[in-house]
């Protein structure tokens, strides 16, 4: 039940008051006026002194905690957020008079903690004690401990946390809202030979006997309470300065070393953050702390001083690290380290808001990485990232940038492609439209005006047209408080004089709601003719534009553009002639724009394979990389038909061959940095379907680990594994348990577990299913082994996890209960996935939390129509390739 219909009985009246102290404040606390909060309003808390006992070997913790508690208006009791927590003694103290003691009654469903005084608390300043005590998790909710191996073989624990976005609550009773800011001292009882981490450096560490030691961190700025971490555990620290900063990567003992490219990118990252933002990093260190294990749902958080990730998402193994992985290291820390002042130092007022910490973080991150990393071509991913949005903004089942959230769970399920890739594409549009120096002044002027406060989407867009970008708030406004997709349609283009002056036409983009009315936007157009001069316009309805020169054009000339572009097929025939002659950013966004279009029964499939057929192999690394994707995607459309199948495994051989002949299964010294990742693109999807050259290959190299254990050794290790296992026979399927058991990091056994789940065999795929149920592949890995089979065998996984529901639950964070299943069947294209995921929801979810189960069946439903549309088209365009 929502959280906001539990608790206004506590709020009834009561007859008799707590004096008030004598340092009373009447001025209001809390959230402003207008900003959701589940907890009364009228009490608010100023600073938190926390001290925790962890029992790490029993799962349980005990805690103190004293709060300097504003009460701006009589409160008959005080409510604060509490989960899986027993609270034993609670006492207030006024500014001047007397403890009172009071009582505590915990809310399990409400997640609250209502603390009685027997009369209403007036209004003053307190101090809020509570002994209290909770578990320690195995999954990343609140504190939770990690399970590993270290590096001679013995079983270790280590511990850290996770709050957001409402798990603090599981380690501290406290105000657990955004609004809610103060500034935290944490003190931790620990083991005396283990290192305890926090947002701040250690104060004081004072030992206490019985291999015991007190450590005590120094005060944290002000900041939310999702912000706040601990960590401990046997661990190592390495640093290095950056300017002021001391920047840090602490890992499990002896494994420094490999998160040397993280430690590096910190460096290298902070002074481009300090100058870009015009406030420099406020706090006297930033650790990035690597945890072994992972989640099916994130890979880092941003905790103020102190960011968590994966090791798999931090360390580098040169045994199998591939080169795309040392780039989502380089750009993880990028994210994170953004939200140092995007989310940390300014925070988003409440949730509807997140896309302010997610959005911008990923913007960002891309930005900073494509600047200090500019042989990466890092822009390109904005495509992708762009792809990944419009994926589900072209469904009913979307939702806005800025949206309304109500309850917990809408806060977990928030966590999307719409909050993060829209997010990041809109800011790439609206920066693009206001000018980078515009842009540049806009964003110091808001982290200045909003430091160490809160801040609404609003606030932003003020400061940015403040800074010179007239016109922006509208456009902004458009494209972050309505859904959906924009559709700009050249309805006519002729050349005169010279010039082309294209007529242009708005609609709205859908796969699965095209009868209804259209919204608008205020669309910034960019468009050119190919080498010719980019003009720009804000599409209002129709409009025209005129061109220098004639030609083939491109309508969102730089792929800024939140939009479809839908073109006269001459155009795009005209375009593939000329392919190569486009940027690499305008040659991967008309690929995909192009092949949505076709999805979306916008035009033939025809176009767009046209143009995937137009990439030349010589041509751009990255660019031809993206044509493996294309050519599974039509693969899989036609699941069922093994002869069309086989004549789209021949056309990608053929065309994909000869590049990958070219640059060779391994490195070679000089080689240019995009060639290792279509290396990985090539074997891979080549392998997937069941190229007879890198099967065999794969099959050699795995075949030779039995007298050369580095046999399959470098950046391609994981893919070659996953080709054996992809294809795996019974003998293989156990060679590769085998293999796993005995890896030689938590972090390569992590890999090898998970891999067992991608068998085709569906006998395999159940062992899989009933391995991850064991103890054996770890606590977090099992969810992944299930996530893989759920890739291969969707129904098979679902059908599994329906029947033993709560093993699986134990498997995974609380926060993505409600979403785990719908995205196990999501990839499928059943119809009876359908029903079996619209019965889950309606007897598991309420209408609040089954957003994600929706969104999967309408992508069920779009996939199941889309393949019976153009299953005939597709495979008759292959079938005409010699």
């Amino acid at each position: 039940m929502p959280l906001s219909k539990i608790l206004p009985f506590l709020m009834a009246a009561a007859p008799l008051a707590i004096a008030a102290p004598a340092l009373a404040q009447t001025a209001p606390a809390g959230p402003a006026a207008g900003v959701t909060t589940q907890l009364p309003r009228g009490a608010a808390p100023s600073h938190y002194a926390i001290e925790v006992t962890p029992d790490a070997a029993n799962l349980k913790f005990t805690g103190k905690v004293t709060i300097d508690v504003t009460v701006a208006t009589a409160m008959p009791a005080l409510v604060l957020n509490a989960a899986d927590l027993t609270v034993s003694s609670v006492t207030l103290t006024p500014a001047k008079g007397k403890a009172i003691t009071g009582t505590a009654k915990v809310d399990a469903d409400a997640q609250t903690v209502s603390l009685d005084f027997g009369k209403p608390v007036q209004p003053g300043s307190y101090k809020l004690t509570m002994v209290y005590a909770g578990i320690i998790n195995q999954q990343a909710n609140g504190l939770f401990a990690l399970d590993y191996t270290d590096n001679e073989g013995a079983a270790k624990r280590a511990l850290f946390t996770q709050f957001e976005a409402p798990d603090a609550r599981r380690f501290v009773p406290s105000f657990d809202e955004p609004s809610y800011k103060a500034t935290f001292d944490l003190s931790a009882v620990v083991p005396a030979d283990q290192l305890a981490v926090g947002n701040m450096p250690v104060k004081a560490t004072k030992d206490i006997g019985g291999g015991k030691k007190l450590v005590t961190f120094g005060t944290s700025p002000k900041m939310s309470s999702y912000l706040l971490f601990f960590g401990l555990g046997e661990l190592d620290r390495a640093t290095k300065m950056a300017g002021n900063t001391e920047v840090g990567v602490i890992t499990g003992r002896g494994n420094t070393g490999k998160a040397q490219l993280a430690l590096d990118a910190s460096a290298a990252i902070l002074p481009y953050y300090n100058d870009y933002f015009g406030v420099p990093f406020p706090l006297p260190k930033l650790d990035n702390v690597a945890g072994p294990g992972q989640s099916q749902f994130f890979s880092a958080m941003e905790n103020w001083g102190a960011i968590f990730t994966f090791e798999r998402t931090l360390l580098v193994d040169p045994r199998f690290t591939s080169e795309e992985t040392k780039r989502a290291i380089y750009e993880v820390a990028a994210h994170e380290m953004a939200h140092q002042w995007f989310g940390d130092l300014v925070t988003m007022a409440w949730w509807d808001d997140l896309w302010l910490n997610e959005g911008f973080a990923s913007w960002m991150a891309t930005k900073v990485t494509d600047k200090l990393n500019p042989e990466w071509e890092a822009l390109l991913s904005r495509v992708d990232g762009r792809e990944r949005a419009m994926s589900l903004d072209a469904l009913k089942t979307t939702h806005p940038v800025v949206q309304k959230i109500t309850t917990v769970d809408q806060v977990n399920q928030a966590f999307d492609a719409i909050t993060y890739q829209k997010g990041e594409a809109v800011i790439t549009m609206l920066e693009g439209y206001a000018g980078e120096d515009a842009w540049k002044a806009g964003i110091q002027s808001y982290m200045k005006s909003h430091a160490y406060g809160n801040t609404v989407t609003d606030d932003l867009w003020k400061a940015v047209e403040g800074a010179g970008a007239k016109g922006l708030v509208s456009i902004a406004h458009d494209f972050t408080s309505q859904p959906g997709i924009p559709l700009v349609k050249v309805e006519s283009a002729q050349c005169q004089g010279g010039n082309t002056i294209l007529t242009l036409s708005q609609g709205e983009f859908s796969r699965d709601a095209k009868d209804k009315a259209p919204l608008k936007w205020n669309v910034p157009v960019k468009a050119q003719v190919q080498g010719g001069e980019a003009q720009r316009l804000i599409l209002q309805g129709n409009g025209q534009i005129t061109l220098p020169g004639c030609g083939a054009y491109v309508i969102n000339a730089g792929q800024t553009g939140y939009y479809r572009s839908l073109y006269p097929a001459a155009n795009i025939q005209a375009l593939a002639k000329g392919f190569s002659q486009l940027s690499s950013m305008d040659q991967t966004g008309l690929m995909a724009d192009n092949f949505q279009l076709a999805l979306g029964g916008y035009q033939p499939i025809g176009l767009v394979l046209d143009l995937v057929d137009a990439v030349p192999v010589n041509g751009s690394p990255a660019v031809l990389a993206e044509v493996p994707g294309y050519l599974k995607s039509s693969y899989d459309m036609l699941e069922g038909d093994a002869a069309a199948q086989a004549k789209v495994a021949a056309y990608a051989s053929a065309k994909l061959t000869p590049a990958l002949t070219a640059i060779g299964y391994d490195a070679k010294a000089g080689e240019g940095p995009q060639v290792p990742v279509l290396r990985t693109s090539l074997v891979a999807t080549l392998g997937s379907m069941g190229d007879k050259g890198v099967v065999a290959e794969a099959n050699r190299r795995f075949v030779a680990l039995a007298t050369n254990p580095a046999a399959l050794d470098g950046p391609l290790r994981n893919v070659w594994l996953g080709i054996i296992a992809q294809n795996a026979d019974q003998a293989t399927w156990d060679k590769l348990r085998v293999m796993a058991k005995g890896a030689k990091s938590d972090l390569e056994k992590s890999t090898l577990y998970a891999l067992l789940g991608k068998a085709k065999d569906e006998k395999l795929g159940q062992q899989a299913l009933d391995l991850a149920l064991t103890d054996e592949p770890g606590k977090t890995t099992s969810a992944a082994i299930i996530g893989q089979v759920g890739v291969a065998h969707p129904m098979l996984a679902v059908d599994y996890v329906l029947a033993h529901k709560a093993q699986y639950e134990a498997l995974i964070d609380v926060s993505a209960r409600s979403q785990a299943l719908a995205r196990l069947g999501g990839g499928s294209a059943d119809p009876a996935m359908v029903t079996k995921l619209d019965a889950y929801a309606t007897q598991y979810l309420t209408p609040e939390s089954r957003k994600v189960v929706d969104r999967s069946i309408a992508a069920i439903k779009t996939r199941i129509e889309t393949r019976s549309r153009l299953k005939a088209p597709t495979a008759a365009w292959f079938a005409g390739k010699k």
